[in-house]
């Protein structure tokens, strides 16, 4: 079964994000269990936990994806920041414990002048810090680059899923690799970045995707997300990716944008009329 949704909102419960979801016809999604641009613990009562897992399981909406806060940044040589984006990760994963969400999806973040090597040092001490709870694990999301960013590589990826103790996976997001330099405008284009990823970080390390089209081209380092096949990867591109055997069994999530009079319910129904096509 395809499973396709999209990031929605908490807003006046997280139970909330279930019903937003059912609307938009999704069958996954992810969530941010507050504020992104704000430190701040997730507040999540043992009711409103219960009323999440129920309305999920009634509503065949799985699995869902815990996003970090923005602030986090796993590979910063500052040890303040460091223990905050500790702190940060470890309440968003209890969070996920408690939801029975599966996955809790972080950036690397920046390595601000310590280099790729010691950032990517930085990031999988950080997280060799965590107690992960059981049934959960830390996805680590590719980023469009630019600046001191660090994940906008497969190698870097690989990176820090080599040095780390944990048992970490990937979450791919198309606008991110497209930005990176992945040309995934193409059938030919996405098949080469599929084998390069199997190469450099394993295919069974891919558990969840982010599926947005791209407001800019290839190998810019723009990070600015597009409609489904609306965008300069383009409908040719997305067809390829969606239909993929490396994303038979990966759930796709939307951040598409809401303009142009349509929002994530389009999304979702362009991409079931993608899929297959």
């Amino acid at each position: 079964m395809l499973r396709i949704g999209a990031h929605t909102s908490i807003a006046g419960g997280v139970y909330n994000a279930v019903e937003e979801q059912l609307e938009y016809d999704g069958n996954c999604g992810q969530i941010f269990t507050h504020s992104p641009q704000v430190w701040q613990e997730p507040n999540i009562d043992d009711e409103e936990a219960e009323r999440f897992r129920e309305r999920s399981a009634e509503g065949g909406v799985e699995p869902w994806v815990i996003h970090s806060s923005y602030l986090v940044n796993l590979c910063t040589p500052k040890e303040g920041l460091r223990e905050k984006s500790i702190a940060s990760m470890q309440a968003e994963l209890d969070a996920a414990s408690k939801l029975d969400i599966p996955y809790v999806n972080v950036h690397l973040g920046a390595h601000t002048g310590a280099g790729v090597e010691g950032g990517l040092d930085n990031a999988a001490s950080a997280l060799d810090e965590l107690d992960v709870p059981d049934g959960v694990s830390v996805l680590v999301e590719s980023d469009a680059g630019g600046g001191t960013k660090l994940g906008s590589t497969f190698e870097e990826l690989a990176g820090v899923l080599d040095r780390c103790s944990l048992d970490l996976d990937v979450c791919l997001d198309t606008a991110h690799m497209f930005a990176a330099g992945y040309d995934l405008s193409t059938p030919e284009g996405v098949d080469g970045t599929f084998d390069t990823f199997d190469s450099v970080v394993g295919l069974e390390h891919l558990e969840c995707v982010h599926l947005n089209d791209s407001k800019h081209g290839c190998g810019t380092n723009k990070d600015e997300h597009a409609h489904v096949g609306e965008g300069l990867i383009g409908e040719a591109g997305m067809r390829a990716f969606i239909n993929h055997d490396a994303v038979a069994e990966v759930p796709l999530v939307l951040e598409t944008p809401t303009e142009d009079g349509k929002s994530y319910g389009w999304n979702v129904e362009r991409v079931r009329e993608l899929h297959g096509a």
